[in-house]
């Protein structure tokens, strides 16, 4: 058992490795995930900074309001190329050499999305940064922690959904789904303003989709202080998503014959 779990281990360590890898052979690829949600950020901000003097704002900061709301997007568009990348590996003939070692298929899957979690950190960095160098507010330690958190676990079920349509349509192709879907998700929420300033259809989805705990919960710090009661609604929807969208990718994995 102990051997086992080791030899699994490693392969997933090595998945990681060959995610960096590819990073350093090719630094443009992470380019999409993080030149979009900047401009996204850079542009509405810039557009609607105004917002806050709405009655009902919680902050004079919309930067600080719409800074989690980017980074979360980061995450989605870095989940779903790990989606695109397995794409690229059926089409090559690659992943049937992955399916044929003797690696479990959940070991592969967790190498995939814990690859992609890795890899969201990237825009989030940058995202903060630029956000902090335009005055958006610091979140503190505790508000940082909570929000690698939601990024990373939005990277996963980005990762996860984008490896089942990956494994559905086994090629890349897909890419505008997996990316479309997950830009909907996120910004079908309180992204653009408060659930009591939202109206029409926006403030009914807002209202029943589990991703707005997700915002919310990233929100923490950048705009008021850090709570329990904030975060782990949050916490609940990823898991979720993820435990859903999971056994999808899984049974995915399950069903590919090399």
């Amino acid at each position: 058992m102990a051997v086992a779990l080791r030899s699994d281990l490693t392969t997933i360590a090595a998945m990681l490795r060959r995610s960096a890898n590819e990073l350093i052979r090719v630094p443009g690829a992470a380019i999409p995930g993080v030149l979009a949600p900047t401009i996204f950020f850079l542009g509405l901000t810039s557009v609607f900074g105004s917002l806050t003097l709405l009655p009902g704002f919680d902050t004079d900061s919309y930067k600080s309001f719409m800074i989690p709301v980017s980074m979360l997007q980061g995450a989605g568009f870095t989940g779903a190329a790990a989606g695109v990348n397995l794409a690229r590996d059926i089409e090559i003939g690659l992943f049937d050499r992955f399916l044929a070692s003797p690696a479990p298929r959940w070991v592969l899957l967790t190498g995939t999305v814990a690859a992609a979690a890795v890899r969201s950190l990237i825009p989030a960095t940058v995202l903060l940064i630029v956000a902090l160098a335009v005055g958006a507010h610091s979140p503190g330690l505790d508000g940082l922690v909570v929000a690698i958190a939601m990024v990373m676990g939005t990277a996963v079920l980005a990762a996860c959904w984008g490896v089942t349509l990956a494994l559905r349509f086994k090629t890349q192709s897909a890419a505008p789904l997996m990316q479309s879907a997950m830009l909907a998700l996120i910004l079908s929420t309180t992204a653009y303003a408060p659930q009591d300033l939202l109206t029409g259809w926006l403030a009914t989805v807002a209202a029943i989709n589990p991703m707005t705990q997700v915002v919310d919960a990233t929100r923490q710090g950048f705009v008021g202080g850090v709570t329990w009661a904030g975060t782990w609604p949050g916490i609940v929807a990823l898991l979720g998503f993820v435990v859903v969208l999971g056994a999808f990718a899984l049974r995915g994995m399950r069903r590919t014959a090399f």
